[in-house]
């Protein structure tokens, strides 16, 4: 995985919003503290500017979208927007981990978990995927759910998580919901068809974070 190039971070809602100059004192800040913003910049001349922004112009739905290319458009067509997006967001490889599931249309978050410790990206993705199957069953929706992750579908097709992240006293949580989403998994049939997000064309998945 390749090293992060942020520097300074900037905690927008936490402990005591604020700019850090690592990515441990940052997390002090955020850890345990329910629906925190933060965002991580490679100079402190970015990381002074967003302090005193709007934090949806840099996370979020408002985040400023990719041009879209037009090519790419013409290959995948558009997305379908009356649907369920998921993504997750992971500072580390492990480290701290939180996913989401969003209406496509509108940004509106329907779910949101964590933030976990030692947790990874493959494990928030898949664990979004099912989080969003689960739901849209049991509301009886028929809308179909993107993901713009590959492992997250090949977990969730092979109903097992492949991974090889080491169980801690730390993430023993995370052990536990994937435990429920594999026995979900075998225990449920499920008609929404997941589909995949086209980034490079359409721009990050409406669930995304905003903290790449």
């Amino acid at each position: 995985m390749a090293k992060s190039k942020n520097k300074f971070f900037v905690v927008w809602d936490g402990k005591e919003p604020g700019i850090y100059k690592s990515w441990e004192e940052c997390k002090q800040q955020i850890h345990g503290y329910a629906g925190a913003k933060y965002k991580g910049f490679e100079t402190e001349a970015e990381a002074k500017e967003a302090m005193v922004s709007p934090c949806w112009d840099y996370i979020g739905k408002n985040a400023k979208p990719k041009k879209p290319d037009e090519q790419l458009l013409a290959k995948y067509g558009m997305p379908v927007m009356d649907s369920l997006s998921v993504d997750a967001a992971c500072s580390g490889n492990p480290g701290l981990m939180e996913y989401q599931g969003v209406y496509t249309k509108t940004g509106e978050v329907v779910f949101k978990q964590g933030p976990f410790e030692e947790g990874t990206n493959n494990i928030g993705e898949f664990l979004a995927l099912v989080h969003g199957l689960a739901l849209l069953k049991q509301k009886n929706l028929s809308m179909p759910v993107y993901t713009d992750s590959k492992t997250a579908q090949a977990w969730v097709k092979k109903k097992k998580a492949k991974t090889e992240l080491e169980r801690t006293p730390l993430n023993e949580m995370l052990f536990e919901l994937i435990a429920r989403a594999e026995k979900w998994l075998a225990e449920n049939e499920y008609s929404t068809e997941i589909l995949k997000w086209h980034t490079e064309a359409w721009g990050e998945i409406p669930a995304d974070f905003g903290r790449k």
